[in-house]
């Protein structure tokens, strides 16, 4: 593999771009140039462009900064090694010490040849990003040159002021509520709040404009983006900025990333590809060649493999699609310019999904890792439905960290809404189901029951890592060890297939969230630090690790921070007693982000969930919940009532099944627990196995079966496909009514 990945943006200067029309706007027909009708209004718009790109440039050199040491007087980037307000009569002195001892480590951390050379390619990355977003925007307002001299002349001290203000939020942690008003709140109220503290509004006169031109200017910005062939994971947090700095919801911008998705689609899809189908299979010779090659092709017939006509239809679509805002068709097409005359342009965005991870790729990707592959989270009822309608600009992938059974795979992720497009990755189901039915069997077990008694006595979860495990658990724990052994090797090289497949744009040229909870976090941290060894920046948008059994030391979570664009959240739990026992050997020394902070890094935030996380299980019943807490963007609330309501019912019978359980294990002492509890794991994984084997568990996709056969069935496709259909409409926004 190599070191480097191409920078798509390197060249984006030198290629020619269409203008719009300089002929005057009708009424109905804005665009930029209309909307901003003097030069001093567009050079706002350029000065808030530079500005909000100064504002992320800074993160990426915080990350490097070994100033940071998590506390709340970081907020103000104060060195605690410098601090001249320092009040030296209330200082611990063993503690001075010791953070003196943490920064100096840090200090030589990032002083290391890797540390640096990651931070020079990152920053070489975002800097070529930056300068084709100006140099477009300029060409546009007639000023590349003005443009991108903008970026020179910011104030560093407003650039540090607004970091500050976005670093408090990030000091005091987005904290758990429970009050009725933080209930009562909607979920786009929460999202707005928090992209609000996340990226702070720069003042701009362009605020004051009318409502209908700030939308306008926010869609033509989204347009001139994709005009640079890809819509990176930078583009989309850059959008957020000006969102929240031209007073507009997230909502809005949401609604109006899926109805520009839906018109390049549907414009693109005017050009039937089924010709250039029938010839890609004539030049198959081999049977091989055949299979793989047609799955290809299929995969991007939707949006369609020839080029050259789509512009008049993208025109027309994005011209109408704003409603009442009327963005003139010929400023549209010149927006987009090379992507609105190319559908093969538009397939490389969309990614064609189905047909590059049914391909070669997914040949290469089978022999790395078992049932490696992208499960939609909804099944519609009409197939085709999902591919016109559904797609999206942005992507989440969602990925369990054990199975019991085989609805566990996507069931935790259909609190993703519709809003964006939603994938579950199924991968080594063998080994997930077994070490799910291990843990689930150890929980219910007398010496579990006995030995969480002992721990919860202790108070001091510290003290478990000295080897103070209980001798009656440590009998028991053959039947968990080796699974979870074995699920850990095999999640890392998950990460790693993962990391490559995004890199190989899988899913196209759009922004990926990744979300994990358990072995499923540990594929995500796998996913980032490879592709932080490969320099792959502007790939991934949000991440959140729910529990994860990996370490929390700054090096690791430094370079992951370095590939995320937008959030990076780390929830942990102290109460996570299944989490520390599987730790419990010489990883524990190095802290586990799953019972801790991941400190020392700008930028990373951690989330204590201790309140309501009380195992290690809870995690997967609780995704819903904790996503809403800190603000995700994309949830269906419904389904995360839904959630609750089952995690609920589950609790109650788990309480009666385990007083049974213990009442049955009464007698016995570890030695034969183990072994009957060996007996049921084993029971449980040969019937999974043989589900599996018959096609009940539905998801292998193999032999020509169903993708979705034994799951969902008419009625979830029913309810999936109405949900999207309220989006839709949601979407259409001024066009609907009108």
């Amino acid at each position: 593999m190599a070191s480097f990945i191409h920078n798509p943006f390197a060249h984006d200067k030198d290629k020619p771009q269409e203008t719009p029309s300089q002929e005057p706007a009708k009424p109905d027909e804005q665009s930029l140039t209309t909307i901003l009708s003097t030069h001093d209004q567009r050079a706002e718009l350029t000065l808030l462009l530079a500005t909000c790109t100064a504002l992320m440039r800074k993160p990426i050199t915080d990350i490097f900064d070994p100033r940071y040491a998590g506390k709340l007087s970081d907020s103000q980037f104060d060195n605690p090694l410098e601090n001249k307000n320092l009040d030296l009569s209330k200082v611990n002195v063993e503690e001075m010490d010791k953070e003196r001892e943490e920064a100096e480590k840090r200090i030589k951390e990032l002083s290391e040849p890797e540390m640096q050379g990651l931070k020079k390619a990152a920053l070489a990355f975002f800097d070529a990003w930056r300068d084709s977003v100006l140099g477009r925007v300029g060409q546009i307002l007639n000023g590349e040159g003005e443009a991108k001299g903008q970026k020179e002349v910011v104030s560093k001290t407003l650039v540090e002021k607004k970091s500050e203000e976005s670093a408090k939020t990030e000091a005091v942690k987005l904290e758990l509520k429970s009050s009725i008003e933080e209930e009562n709140k909607s979920e786009s109220e929460l999202v707005t709040e928090a992209v609000k503290n996340l990226y702070p509004p720069v003042k701009t006169p362009l605020a004051d404009l009318d409502e209908e031109k700030r939308k306008l200017i926010l869609h033509s910005l989204m347009l001139l983006l994709l005009s640079l062939e890809h819509y990176a994971a930078h583009s989309r947090i850059l959008l957020l900025h000006m969102t929240s700095s031209l007073n507009l919801s997230v909502e809005f911008l949401t609604q109006n990333e899926s109805a520009t998705a839906r018109t390049l689609i549907k414009a693109a899809e005017e050009m039937n590809a089924d010709k250039d189908v029938a010839k890609k299979a004539d030049e198959n010779q081999s049977s091989r060649k055949w299979k793989v090659g047609l799955a290809t092709v299929a995969g991007a017939a939707l949006i369609g493999v020839t080029g050259g006509l789509a512009a008049p239809l993208l025109a027309a679509g994005l011209g109408s699609m704003m409603g009442g805002l009327g963005l003139a068709g010929t400023a549209a097409a010149g927006y987009l310019g090379t992507v609105a005359g190319s559908t093969v342009v538009v397939g490389s965005l969309f990614g064609a999904y189905g047909g590059r991870m049914t391909g070669k790729m997914m040949d290469e990707y089978a022999k790395e890792v078992q049932d490696f592959g992208f499960l939609p989270i909804r099944k519609f009822s009409k197939p085709r439905k999902i591919e016109k309608e559904y797609r999206r600009l942005r992507v989440a992938i969602g990925i369990s960290g054990w199975l019991t059974d085989k609805e566990e795979v996507i069931k935790p992720w259909r609190v993703i809404s519709p809003s964006i497009e939603g994938f579950a990755l199924k991968y080594e189901m063998e080994a997930l189901l077994n070490l799910g039915n291990s843990m689930t069997t150890l929980l219910k077990s007398q010496a579990w029951a006995l030995a969480k008694k002992e721990i919860i006595r202790r108070t001091i979860f510290a003290a478990l890592t000295q080897a103070l495990w209980p001798l009656g658990l440590l009998k028991v724990a053959r039947i968990i060890d080796n699974p979870f052994t074995v699920a850990k090797t095999r999640s890392d090289k998950a990460g790693q297939v993962l990391a490559d497949a995004i890199i190989n744009k899988a899913q196209g040229e759009r922004p990926v969230s990744l979300i994990g909870y358990s072995l499923g976090a540990r594929v995500i941290y796998t996913c980032l630090v490879t592709l932080a060894e490969r320099k792959a920046f502007g790939l991934i948008e949000s991440v959140v690790l729910l529990g994860a059994p990996a370490p929390s030391d700054s090096a690791d979570w430094r370079k992951m921070r370095s590939v995320v664009s937008g959030r990076l959240v780390n929830v942990y739990s102290e109460n996570d007693y299944i989490l520390g026992f599987l730790y419990r050997t010489s990883s524990i020394q190095y802290g586990v982000a799953g019972l801790r902070p991941a400190e020392f890094v700008r930028g990373v935030e951690n989330i204590d969930v201790s309140d309501i996380v009380d195992g290690h299980l809870r995690y997967r019943f609780l995704t819903g919940t904790i996503l809403k807490k800190i603000g995700f963007e994309d949830l269906d609330l419904e389904e995360v009532e839904q959630e609750r309501m089952e995690a609920e019912e589950l609790e109650e019978l788990e309480e009666r099944q385990q007083e049974k359980e213990h009442g049955k294990g009464k007698g016995k002492d570890a030695d034969e627990e183990a072994k009957d509890m060996e007996k049921e794991v084993e029971k449980k994984n040969e019937q999974n196995m043989m589900d599996w084997a018959t096609g009940k568990l539905g998801l292998s996709g193999e032999k020509g079966s169903s993708l979705w056969s034994g799951w969902g069935g008419k009625e979830e496709g029913k309810r999936a496909e109405a949900k999207g259909d309220e989006v839709h409409a949601k979407s259409a926004g001024t066009a609907a009514n009108k």
